[in-house]
């Protein structure tokens, strides 16, 4: 088998093949475009006819996203290359400095090291959910910093007017700010005031907006995973649109590697102990986190199960991560189907 290690980039992407060994065979650069992206399979072709061909790409979605539906458009293998593999890659081998073939060499010898890695697929519909996702995240950041600023400003018209916390994300207290300023006299502040009022009106319309949507299109997508106990409809499609189609992963224990939940032994003659993990996808791990800290909260599974941990001498993390991982093992038979290889998975269960 081949593997070719592609370096995507925005306008090229630099692609180098290997053998089994990890020797290089040959590389081409190629640009971000359909049709260098046609030219990179024909090349693969060319290069190694009769071979068996798996492309690695560096898991950059935004930028390799457009190649990846070009070469399963082809009928290519494609798997998925986390970028913190590649520096361990580049740094033990003979080769010195950073190159764009330096780096599509290391992904290739990655790819060519990590045998389970994620297989790339056409997934739509989480594409879109994590699109939405994104774009909803991006729309909060946004109005954060204006209401920031609009609290600066309304300090220097009248320092007696404080809005509670996360008022300004209320409608009714954004058209009361809005009449205030209009009744006040003309000035700079008060127009800056009232614009930045303005938007965050319109922010949080456009996210509620996409709130809504989200909680439908979940709702159509992984209804089981909604009546996980601590998971909203928000965490929900962060969990779809992160996971991008469960079934790449081989195994629940894939799963939960992938999103950094599965603890990294640390042992050594009578220790015997675990450590945090702290690669893998850090966004799947925050809505693992947000659902484990809500189940110790409620009465359940999930609370017993942590407090059994708790008593058994873990400390709060301990015991936390360790729900984590078993919330790892649910999500992936609610994501999958029922019949997944790890057993029949119960909503309430952590």
């Amino acid at each position: 088998m081949v593997k070719v290690g592609v370096d995507v980039h925005k306008h090229t992407h630099c692609a180098v093949g290997v053998d089994e060994l990890g020797r290089e065979l040959a590389q081409v650069t190629v640009r971000a475009t359909e049709a260098g992206h046609l030219q990179l399979v024909r090349w693969a072709e060319r290069k190694f006819p009769g071979q068996v061909v798996e492309f690695a790409v560096e898991d950059c979605r935004h930028v390799s996203t457009r190649l990846e539906r070009a070469l399963l458009g082809a009928g290519a293998r494609v798997v998925r290359v986390p970028p913190k593999l590649m520096a361990g890659v580049r740094a033990s081998a003979r080769t010195r400095g950073k190159s764009d073939p330096i780096d599509a060499l290391a992904i290739a010898r990655a790819a060519l090291r990590e045998p389970n890695l994620p297989v790339a697929t056409h997934d739509t519909v989480s594409r879109e959910i994590k699109l939405l996702v994104d774009h909803r995240e991006d729309l909060v950041n946004a109005r954060t910093e204006a209401q920031n600023r609009l609290r600066w400003h309304l300090h220097e018209l009248d320092p007696e007017l404080d809005p509670r916390a996360r008022g300004l994300a209320c409608l009714r207290t954004l058209d009361e700010l809005a009449a205030w300023l209009q009744a006040r006299p003309a000035g700079v502040a008060v127009r800056i005031a009232a614009e930045l009022v303005a938007d965050i009106r319109a922010l949080t319309l456009r996210e509620r907006a996409l709130q809504r949507e989200l909680a439908q299109r979940v709702a159509q997508v992984a209804p089981r995973l909604l009546a996980l106990p601590g998971c909203g409809a928000l965490t929900a499609a962060k969990l779809v649109g992160e996971t991008a189609n469960v079934t790449r992963f081989r195994s629940e224990a894939c799963f939960a590697m992938h999103s950094g939940v599965a603890p990294i032994p640390a042992s050594s003659g009578k220790t015997n102990r675990h450590r945090l993990a702290r690669g893998g996808n850090r966004q799947l791990n925050a809505a693992l986190h947000r659902i484990a800290v809500t189940q110790t909260r409620l009465a359940g599974p999930g609370q017993i199960y942590y407090q059994r941990r708790r008593a058994n001498g873990d400390t709060k993390m301990e015991a936390l991560r360790a729900l984590k991982r078993r919330l790892a093992r649910v999500v992936y038979g609610l994501l999958g189907p029922s019949t997944a290889a790890t057993g029949t998975c119960l909503p309430a269960a952590a």
